[in-house]
């Protein structure tokens, strides 16, 4: 097997004396400071490899300097922060919310939309570096194992892939939770997660999810303690908060709203963005509890909490109604949103086919101008009114009360165009003795 292949490929290659001729040799490492991606660290120098931590800030409420030095403690030669918020909003978030991505009709693919901007960052840091390898902390029962390795392999052909949840070495001597917790107490590396709430969380800007543990257990109700994002609905604010979410080309481009007493503006990606993450939060919005299915064929339990995002999407749809053509919407929910959100979903983002679809939805976007008005109220989101230069809608035209130009007589021959075939349908049905 050549390199390029990874190490992951089959149990009866000998792993040991590949790890053994490449010891000395740089690896980057997608680091989060976690149980999982510490224990690894730990594991790969225990291997003889000289390891560069890369964390990637994705806008996730993490101590980064706390992280770094926990990273150096251990073992790591350098760990490098890039700040990646910008991109994150500005070049995935933002197309989502265009073509209001959403993956089996209720995940709006907060894990997966963050995935490439960090693969992206790392293989840069991993060139920076010299690393021959890559790695990471992703199980070999997942989707983020596929989402990064396609990603990685895309930005750079020739790179290795070290997936220590997929070589036998490695989980047959830490097989799950409890042996990496035990693992990380005998090398003295401190952890959060415990083996009294042993569930995985992931955040960034976008979303918090949490896998794994009791969760797995399909029936089981999430701990009230577990989510970390939302105030609880029930516990939300008793009174309405109101604001208006203004859109350019489909992109969420100002935030008006009040703060302590306040009126504010928001206009810049990150601040919006954060800003009506804030306003989600605090009222209970964006709590999903679903099972998926997972690109690998797996079914999996996932609870997320995707609050501005769950907002700006609904805000998003509202505004399509008055400004986007009928058919042009159509199309673009059958065939772009649907697409669009499983190749995000499957990991396949830097493809030819993502590209496609991309500008598909700049193009549908052109004319998605205008201002909803906003309310959140214990966990539910509503619109109050929307407004728009570049409106399709002529309330002349539409009103009950005129004509508006609009002859109602015109309308009895579109009826009877439309009826042919179903009169043939209906007669064809009458002859065979069968009801409608």
């Amino acid at each position: 097997m050549g390199e390029s292949d990874g190490l992951s490929v089959s149990a009866s290659w000998d792993q040991t004396a590949y790890h053994n001729n490449l010891a000395k040799k740089s690896v980057c490492l997608a680091y989060s400071g976690g149980l999982d991606t510490s224990c690894i660290l730990a594991w790969l120098l225990e291997k003889g490899y000289e390891v560069i931590c890369f964390m990637a800030d994705v806008g996730q409420e993490e101590d980064f300097d706390a992280a770094k030095s926990k990273a150096e403690k251990i073992g790591a030669k350098k760990c490098v922060v890039e700040d990646l918020r910008e991109q994150f909003v500005t070049e995935f978030i933002t197309p989502a919310i265009q073509c209001n991505a959403v993956y089996e009709s209720v995940y709006l693919l907060g894990t997966s939309l963050a995935r490439p901007v960090i693969a992206r960052a790392m293989i840069e840091i991993a060139r920076k570096e010299g690393c021959f390898a890559v790695s990471h902390g992703c199980t070999g029962k997942g989707n983020d194992q596929v989402r990064f390795e396609l990603g990685f392999y895309a930005l750079q052909p020739d790179i290795v892939v070290i997936a220590p949840w997929r070589d036998p070495e490695f989980y047959d001597r830490l097989p799950g939770r409890d042996a990496l917790l035990d693992y990380a107490a005998k090398k003295g590396i401190p952890v959060s997660s415990t083996k009294a709430k042993p569930w995985s969380m992931d955040e960034n800007l976008a979303h918090c999810s949490y896998e794994a543990g009791i969760l797995e257990h399909p029936n089981t109700t999430p701990p009230a303690d577990m989510w970390k994002l939302t105030v609880d609905p029930e516990k939300a604010p008793d009174e309405p908060e109101h604001f208006t979410i203004s859109f350019h080309k489909g992109v969420p481009s100002k935030l008006e709203y009040t703060d302590s007493g306040k009126t504010k503006v928001a206009t810049e990606a990150v601040e919006l963005f954060t800003a009506a993450n804030a306003i989600a939060r605090r009222n209970g919005i964006g709590r999903i509890d679903i099972l998926e299915n997972r690109f690998v064929g797996i079914k999996s339990r996932g609870c997320y909490e995707t609050p501005g995002l769950s907002m700006l999407r609904a805000a998003h749809i509202d505004i399509e109604g008055l400004t986007l053509d009928r058919e042009v919407r159509a199309l673009r929910d059958q065939f772009v949103t649907f697409n669009y959100s499983r190749i995000l979903y499957n990991g396949l983002y830097f493809s030819p086919e993502r590209e496609f679809l991309h500008a598909s939805i700049l193009e549908s976007q052109k004319n998605v101008n205008g201002t909803v008005r906003c309310k959140v109220y214990k966990g539910l989101f509503g619109v109050e009114g929307r407004s728009s230069e570049s409106k399709l809608y002529d309330a002349q035209e539409s009103s009950m009360d005129e004509l508006g130009g609009f002859a109602p007589s015109d309308t009895s021959g579109f009826i009877l165009v439309n009826a042919i075939r179903l009169k043939k349908y209906g007669a064809m049905k009458k002859e065979a003795r069968e009801n409608l």
